[in-house]
């Protein structure tokens, strides 16, 4: 999907001078860099919850049975 984005004239040039060293179009460098976005911003979110319970000294489900009891 084409989407239309501004940037600077520096940051366009920076993307055009490692375009060329590393001999790829400027467009793969966005996306990469977009990818790479992603996975930085998404990443955590999935990990942070991972072993959250760890640490707790009482079993999950009967802290969730007690707590219901309270209902």
């Amino acid at each position: 999907m084409r989407t239309l984005v501004d940037i600077d004239e520096k940051a366009l040039a920076a993307l055009d001078d490692i375009a060329r060293r590393q001999r790829v179009s400027r467009a793969s460098l966005i996306r990469e860099a977009v990818s790479d976005l992603l996975l930085k911003r998404q990443g955590p979110a999935d990990e942070a919850a991972f072993g959250l319970w760890a640490e707790k000294k009482v079993d999950g489900l009967a802290y969730q049975k007690a707590l219901r009891q309270e209902w």
